[in-house]
């Protein structure tokens, strides 16, 4: 039985929260989790490498071999939308570069696939993470967020279809 150690990514331009987590089998462990704090007064460029080169540092020392991250959701404001597309952006870019195939998520299928709530509360989120996972004490709420994206791919790739899409999406 091989061990799948997925990166969750919760992409934000102030905290982009991360977490690992490793399946061996029907088992879950987690390995690590963290936030990259960026300086909201530091022109957006710089914020943008501080995430891409936070995100290259957890793979370097963590080694995982899939990325899974968050998409887009309907933000307040299109600026707000625009930035957290950059965020992301600097993110993926950093898990591609790392050598990680790359996964993404809508916030819904990650709360459904952790709580069984598409619209679950941040706090259920975290709870379910630590209950989930064993964990003692509850991740911050990026982290935790982050862990959710890791589970719920670690949840999606047994899927047949999700298979199916993804050697597909290769072959593009």
């Amino acid at each position: 039985m091989n061990t799948l150690r997925a990166l969750g990514i919760d992409p934000g331009t102030s905290i982009t929260g991360w977490g690992i987590v490793d399946r061996h089998g029907n088992r879950l462990h987690h390995v690590a989790h963290g936030a990259i704090r960026t300086q909201t007064a530091a022109p957006l460029p710089e914020r943008l490498s501080e995430i891409f080169r936070g995100i290259s540092r957890v793979i370097a020392d963590h080694q995982p071999s899939v990325a899974a991250v968050e998409a887009v959701f309907l933000a307040h404001n299109v600026q707000s939308a625009i930035k957290l597309g950059h965020a992301r952006g600097a993110a993926i870019v950093a898990a591609s570069h790392g050598g990680l195939p790359v996964h993404e998520y809508a916030a819904l299928a990650v709360k459904k696939a952790v709580v069984g709530y598409g619209r679950a509360e941040k706090g259920q989120v975290q709870q379910m993470i630590r209950i989930l996972l064993g964990m003692n004490e509850t991740a911050p709420p990026d982290a935790a967020d982050a862990l959710a994206v890791a589970l719920c791919h670690l949840h999606q790739a047994d899927s047949p279809l999700h298979a199916a899409l993804h050697q597909a999406a290769r072959r593009r």
